[in-house]
């Protein structure tokens, strides 16, 4: 078949699905165009998840008679006028949003611009035009988009359902609404009013609240750093308030909602020792930075952007996050209280109120009760006697005041759970989760400061592995002796063990080699060398960690709450589950309706 020029039509068909992939792609582009107008509300309304229409309406400046025409035109824009891609100040900029719209749907335009008599209206069904009339139109814009993808049948049928589509609208409109709080935005569908957030002005954390909720809000720390000219603002979530997917982190470049690797791969770093591999953070951040030093014409959907010096855009982001992390991380979640005091009240319902009785003599005791059961006795104070403490209980005084930020002590349960009287409620503490928060740290810290001690064990400890396993640990037996663990080969499958960190006194060194081997051999060599010796930090923190089932004294108790006040990240363990519970006294009292 000969070579031939393809219809102009067609060619803008073509063209459209590089902008316009799917019905959220179109809201997308519509809206940012509305923001470049300098619009102050922004009302989108949908059918069909999109597909049968699209509508948005906005207060911006309009567009007369000569630019209504021109905008339809492919690569037709107002928004580089000096024609210099290299300071780009808009969101839109390459002519293609409208042209690309009209190519696979029907069109309609109603504008305009201030001060003007009258209004246009134009239609383009499926890239051709079908005039330019006057019209009534008030202020502003609007724009139909009618039957998407109807010119396209390909395209249309591999769209997915109402309610996916819908979402995929929602979804954008949130991230465009999060980076302008001055604009109000409303959003509707078939179903009726999806949401609307009322302009905030300059109070972008409002917004964020309005966006992902006032939980969020609560349960974040707020982010502020620069670094030379590139400015870092917005909200993260505390390590302990996270999601099984990333859909919940935003990130804008000069207002400009972005999705890149670049910023998963730095939030993840940041939160590298407080949750487990499939949790992560929410978290809302601006950048700000001169729009020389990053490109946004990499892809038409102009999702992504690439920086003159990633590394410091990267850096800026890690070590902010981490900064705040360590500053912020002895809080842990709200919503972890709240839950408790949720069930507590199902739990404990309407009932009948109990009369009053006259509360008991000084000298009452449970064993002398006419109610006791038979054989009753007074429990013995728990004490433990056996085993290394698992704190510096020397470091804990004998009176511990309720005013502590963990409070004072006052009993163990079930052998696992601590719980401590604050000045205004009480704390519910994991035993084991806190105390591998705590040898974690000092591992850590050792290994920054002088390397972890050593200690040579009496009888070297033989471990037999698989293939797998042992292939993947024979290419650590440096990194492992740098963190004190010192292996060697023992024959074919098997590898003896003959010094371990000191800091773990007696621990199962056969379990632990196995877990390490296990670590290893499922990360490959993906892990730079730092994560990997973290993890392999965290699997020894974890086997000498203080088991649930183990019997504290007081003194422990105390202790281990106050090395948790003084430990960066003691609110949360090594996965990221809490190491805490909070409940305030407000809460308990009015589950027993006293208030």
């Amino acid at each position: 078949m000969a070579v031939r020029r393809l219809d102009p039509i067609l060619v803008d068909r073509i063209a459209a699905g590089e902008v316009v992939e799917r019905p959220a792609s179109a809201v997308k582009e519509l809206v940012e165009n509305a923001l470049d107008a300098g619009a102050t509300r922004i009302d989108v309304a949908i059918e069909d998840g999109g597909r049968s229409l699209i509508r948005v309406i906005d207060d911006g400046c309009g567009m007369d008679e000569h630019d209504l025409a021109l905008a339809v035109e492919r690569h037709a824009t107002s928004k580089i006028p000096d024609g210099d891609l290299t300071h780009i100040a808009t969101l839109g900029f390459r002519g293609e949003a409208l042209p690309s719209i009209a190519a696979v749907a029907d069109l309609t335009i109603d504008t305009r611009a201030k001060e003007a008599p009258h209004g246009f209206s134009i239609r383009v069904e499926a890239g051709e035009k079908r005039g330019l009339i006057a019209s009534s139109w008030p202020r502003g814009t609007r724009i139909e988009a009618r039957a998407l993808f109807a010119a396209t049948p390909a395209r249309l049928k591999f769209l997915k359902t109402d309610r996916t589509e819908t979402a995929a609208v929602v979804d954008v409109v949130k991230r465009l609404a999060m980076a302008h709080p001055e604009v109000r935005f409303a959003l509707s569908a078939d179903s009726g009013a999806l949401f609307d957030y009322p302009a905030c002005g300059a109070d972008s954390a409002r917004r964020i609240a309005q966006v992902l909720g006032e939980e969020f809000r609560a349960n974040a720390f707020e982010i502020a750093a620069e670094r030379e000219g590139v400015r870092l603002a917005g909200l993260a979530s505390l390590p302990t308030y996270n999601r099984g997917n990333a859909q919940a982190q935003y990130v804008y470049i000069n207002g400009r909602p972005v999705r890149d690797k670049l910023f998963a791969g730095a939030i993840r770093a940041a939160y590298l020792d407080f949750l487990a591999h499939d949790r992560h953070p929410v978290a809302a951040l601006f950048i700000d930075c001169d729009p020389r030093i990053v490109d946004v014409n990499v892809h038409p959907a102009k999702a992504e952007v690439r920086f003159a010096d990633p590394g410091l855009v990267r850096g800026l982001v890690v070590g902010a996050l981490k900064q705040a992390l360590a500053e912020k991380s002895h809080r842990s979640a709200n919503t972890n209280a709240r839950t408790a005091i949720d069930m507590l009240a199902r739990y404990n319902g309407p009932r009948e109120p109990t009369p009053y009785r006259a509360p008991p003599p000084a000298n009452w005791s449970t064993a002398n009760s006419p109610y006791a059961p038979s054989g009753f006795a007074e429990a013995p104070q728990a004490t433990f006697e056996t085993g290394a403490p698992m704190a510096r209980v020397h470091e804990a005084p004998t009176e511990t005041p309720d005013d502590a930020p963990l409070g004072a002590a006052r009993a163990q349960l079930h052998e696992t759970y601590i719980i401590a009287q604050t000045r205004d409620g009480l704390v519910i503490v994991d035993q084991h989760a806190a105390h591998e928060r705590l040898v974690y740290e000092k591992l850590k810290k050792q290994r920054a400061e002088t390397g972890v001690a050593r200690q040579m064990l009496l009888i070297p400890v033989v471990v037999d592995l698989d293939e797998g396993r042992m292939n993947a640990l024979a290419g650590a037996f440096e990194e492992l002796g740098a963190l004190g663990l010192v292996i060697e080969p023992f024959g074919p499958g098997a590898v003896m063990v003959r010094e371990a960190p000191g800091i773990l006194g007696e621990v199962n060194h056969k379990r632990l080699v196995e877990d390490i081997a296990d670590l290893l051999a499922e990360d490959g060599d993906a892990r730079g060398l730092s994560r990997r010796l973290d993890h392999v930090l965290a699997t020894c923190a974890c086997h000498h960690s203080v088991r649930a089932g183990r019997r504290l004294s007081a003194a422990e108790m105390n202790a281990l709450l106050r090395e948790m006040e003084t430990t960066p990240g003691a609110a949360q363990c090594n996965h990221g589950r809490p190491t805490y519970v909070e409940l305030k006294l407000s809460d308990i009292e009015r589950l027993f309706g006293r208030k």
